[in-house]
């Protein structure tokens, strides 16, 4: 009997498993396969976090199939049977140990799932910029009816149809950001490692994607491009992994080639910006505002600047929380299955070597 493991009983009542989600597994299986599901709690926050209990070594050990939040390498020196393992989360950084390198399972992972909510909080972000809103939260807060930053004659409000979106990272939450912004009149500057990216062979898609040839959607990639991207982008936002190449990417040089009236938007990684940089570009005006949703150090420690400068928006790394992140997880299973069973390739493999 061919066995899968399902280890996606997350401890977070808002990402909490849904009993139809094993329901609906178990209806796709043919006769020869077999459905585990681990009671115990998982954890999909950041990476993924296994809780490499015995329980679990033992219920690996002869499976074939492993669906969980991160892959720890323990777990595949227990379970020399598994051919294919999933990843519930979209980072797989603490996944790709040597042992994952050098291991011929195929690894797949949730990258894309998390889009649209992601880009739908990305575009909240913006507005609340885009529109004053800042000004309107910091006058509320000292009980002020403040007109004076909206009718200054170098106020920064804007419209999105006169406005430039970049895009640093154009994977599926990226590519979620662009129709957004695209869909209210912005332009985007979407920036990716190489040209190829822009086929997006391979991975989950929801709904229509934006026509390449698009004249208000311009693919950047290389130096040139990102020195484009950081020059005429009045809102960056950050969807890309956390890889060697883009960890502090958004340095004081970075900061000091965007506009003074650009605005920082981080949805992705803390380690892409370098935070002293950017507190300082903050404090300093030498760009508008920042909007963060992920941070170097999680929490964020309560003596950091970024709690205490008034051109800053913050939320506790909480911008993929929806409801409907179950069903769009469930029908990456279950298609992924059907390919696995059928031999096809899979969507949203990981190339280890990268690592993403």
């Amino acid at each position: 009997m061919r066995k899968i493991v399902l280890d996606l009983n997350d401890r977070r009542p808002a990402w909490a498993l849904p009993d139809w989600v094993p329901g609906e597994i178990l209806e796709a299986l043919p006769d020869d396969w077999s459905l585990h599901i681990m009671m115990t709690e998982a954890d999909g926050s950041g990476d993924g976090v296994s809780n490499l209990s015995p329980i679990l070594l033992e219920a690996v050990r002869d499976a074939e199939v492993y669906l969980g939040y991160g892959i720890p390498a323990a777990l595949l020196r227990a379970a020399p049977t598994l051919r294919w393992v999933h990843s519930g989360a979209a980072g797989v950084g603490s996944s790709i140990s040597p042992e994952m390198i050098s291991s011929p399972v195929l690894f797949t992972n949730s990258k894309g799932i998390h889009g649209p909510p992601m880009a739908d909080t990305a575009l909240a972000m913006i507005l609340h910029f885009a529109r004053g809103l800042d000004f309107g939260v910091a006058a509320k807060a000292q009980r002020l009816w403040n007109t004076g930053p909206f009718y200054a004659d170098d106020h920064p409000l804007t419209e999105m149809a006169q406005t430039t979106v970049g895009i640093f990272g154009y994977g599926g939450v990226g590519r979620e950001v662009a129709k957004r912004v695209r869909a209210l009149g912005s332009d985007v500057l979407a920036y990716d490692r190489s040209s190829s990216t822009f086929g997006g062979a391979g991975r989950v898609t929801f709904g229509p994607e934006l026509d390449p040839e698009d004249p208000g959607l311009q693919p950047l990639h290389g130096q040139d491009g990102l020195a484009r991207l950081l020059s005429e982008s009045d809102f960056l936002v950050l969807t890309a992994p956390d890889i060697p190449e883009t960890r502090g990417i958004v340095n004081a040089d970075a900061l000091n080639r965007m506009k003074p009236s650009a605005v920082l938007v981080n949805i992705s990684r803390g380690s892409l910006v370098v935070e002293p940089d950017l507190a300082e570009a903050l404090r300093t005006g030498r760009i508008r505002g920042a909007a963060l949703d992920v941070y170097k150090e999680e929490p964020l420690p309560p003596g950091h600047p970024f709690w205490e400068l008034p051109n800053v928006i913050m939320t506790p790394h909480v911008s993929a929380v929806t409801r409907g992140f179950w069903r769009r997880q469930a029908d990456l299973i279950l298609e992924n299955f059907r390919r696995y069973v059928a031999g096809e390739p899979l969507l949203n493999l990981v190339d280890k070597e990268a690592g993403f």
